[in-house]
């Protein structure tokens, strides 16, 4: 029979549950096990595309295409779980299916209604990803916050499935808040009730998370147990660590969660291999080098926008064996002030990220061509390997007005334009070019010592493509193309020749990074910001030689 843990969150919400269900994976694949991991989303769009980064943060594309919550980036991240659209359920996608089945006649003239048509419709896509072929334990995580109305249907399937599959194949892991107040007191009250509420809708949890700000005091676990029926060692501290995220696998492991949810769902498996977690905190926490990387994006206000990058720029600080302090700039307010030398200067190297709309797009291009001209390790990432084109053009080929279509419609000179099927399409939902594709790249240049291949695949979320009208003659201006779709009809890559190193990428690089295996770009581009901060540092260091006229 195969298992599932159910992973909900109380109290309120961005606790951590997708950090805290991720762990867990991890903990359960070093002991051997195959996981799986399923994100459920309450909300009614149908994904995650149409979203604005101001409210939902980034967006994480499949390797199928599937546009989904960050959450599954974090599962990509901590685990080996392989993702696709099956991995990721929403409510619109649910009633949707529903509703195209009854259409459709599937129903046979019943009434159709939450129980049992969407409930058994959310249990057979959640089975469907569970009873494969070699999964033995999957974790669906359910998002929101136990009493939203949005989470109920998803909480009553989950009661379903306790009831229908058993107890020992279904277990419920519980995330909650310990808050702090007056200064330093602990108070567990918030979990008393969200646990009430749990088990009003019938489910009883096995496990309690309980986010904190410092370790629990022994006491304090037993009263949690006293009061939520949950056995003493199953009250889990899930308090703040010092370092680095990538430390709460070894923290929860300490604390025997592994152990505990085996032994729950009766699975034999082997002892814990943490061996890769010890050595990623380990580098972390003895790098004494920190290195200012900008990232120059227009959705800086909110932390989670660019959340694979930044954790794909802590990977690379990992595999150089040193730290990275990010420096958020919002290239809005870089335009409206003009003050590009004073915020880029001091950075070691400078990332600009993706991102839809013409906002902030002028100080992006101010920011490239400071970083060229300075020879400031840069790497763009989609809109910004547009900005590196549209910056040569405009700086280099002298073509003032160039621009991208998306930003400028008129342009005269579009180095930047919408594919031709696009041109018409108005539906932005699913239009773009999404998942994953194969570049071509070329020899001697950043992007393939960096791999050290040929042929790589990677996944792309654009609309927008370098305009084959000005190819030619980017090419023979000194910008080199140094990445093509395999059939070299699109292009790929692009790089400033004569620069420390400079990568455009059209795909977004990030989504494949891990703090064990850093990408390869990001491992790179690292790298050239640290050998920036040494050669500054050693020319601070050199004392000035008095002149033959001084002496």
């Amino acid at each position: 029979m195969k298992k599932y843990v159910i992973v909900t969150g109380g109290v309120c919400s961005s606790l951590g549950k997708g950090i805290a269900a991720a762990s867990l994976g991890s903990l359960l694949e070093s002991r051997g096990l195959a996981v799986r991991m399923v994100k459920i989303d309450p909300y009614i769009n149908v994904d995650a595309g149409t979203m604005s980064p101001y409210q939902h943060g980034e967006v994480f594309v499949t390797d199928d295409g599937a546009e989904t919550d960050l959450d599954l980036g974090n599962y990509s991240r901590f685990t080996d779980s392989p993702l696709s659209r099956a991995n990721s359920i929403t409510t619109g996608q649910v009633y949707q299916e529903v509703i195209q089945r009854e259409r459709e006649g599937r129903y046979l003239g019943r009434t159709v209604q939450v129980i049992p048509h969407i409930t058994d419709r959310i249990k057979q896509r959640i089975m469907s990803v569970g009873e494969q072929e070699g999964v033995d334990v999957t974790i669906v995580e359910v998002g929101g916050t136990v009493g939203d109305i949005e989470s109920i249907p998803f909480l009553e399937a989950a009661r379903q499935m306790i009831h229908e599959i058993g107890h020992e194949h279904v277990i419920s892991v519980h995330l909650t808040l310990i808050p702090e107040v007056g200064g330093n007191e602990l108070k567990t009250k918030p979990t008393q009730h969200s646990v009430k509420e749990m088990r009003e809708i019938g489910i009883q949890p096995d496990v309690l998370l309980c986010r904190c700000p410092r370790p629990m005091e022994e006491d304090m676990r037993r009263k949690i147990a006293s009061f939520t029926n949950v056995a003493y060692e199953a009250v889990v501290s899930a308090h703040d660590v010092e370092s680095t995220i990538y430390q709460i696998p070894l923290v929860y492991h300490e604390q025997k969660l592994d152990e505990i949810v085996c032994s729950r769902l009766d699975l034999q498996c082997a002892d814990a291999d943490l061996s890769n977690w010890e050595h990623v905190v380990h580098t972390f926490k003895t790098a004494t080098t920190t290195l200012r990387i900008g990232v120059v994006g227009k959705y800086i206000d909110l932390a989670d926008s660019y959340k694979s990058i930044d954790e794909a720029l802590y990977h690379g600080g990992i595999a150089n064996a040193v730290r990275v302090e990010l420096v958020k700039i919002d290239s809005e307010r870089l335009e409206r002030t003009g003050k590009v030398g004073e915020a880029l200067e001091d950075l070691d190297g400078i990332l600009v990220p993706g991102g839809f709309g013409s906002r902030g797009i002028e100080g992006m291009v101010a920011t490239a061509h400071y970083a060229r001209e300075h020879r400031i390790p840069y790497f763009g990432i989609c809109l910004g390997m547009q900005i590196m084109v549209i910056e040569w053009a405009r700086n280099v080929m002298k073509l003032a007005d160039a621009d991208s279509t998306e930003f400028s419609p008129d342009t005269p000179n579009p180095v930047v334009s919408l594919l031709e099927e696009q041109i018409d399409v108005h539906n932005y939902g699913g239009t773009m070019r999404l998942g994953a594709s194969e570049s071509r790249l070329v020899e001697h240049t950043f992007i393939y010592r960096a791999y050290g291949t040929e042929r790589i695949t990677e996944r792309h979320r654009h609309r927008y493509e370098v305009s084959n009208r000005y190819r030619a003659e980017l090419k023979e201006s000194g910008l080199r193309v140094s990445g093509t779709t395999p059939d070299q009809e699109l292009v790929e890559s692009v790089e400033w020749d004569d620069h420390p190193w400079a990568v455009g990428v059209q795909f977004h690089p990030e989504f494949s990074s891990r703090p064990s295996k850093a990408q390869p770009l990001f491992r790179d581009f690292v790298h050239a910001a640290l050998e920036r901060h040494t050669a500054r540092a050693k020319r601070d260091r050199v004392p000035e030689v008095a002149t033959a006229s001084e002496g």
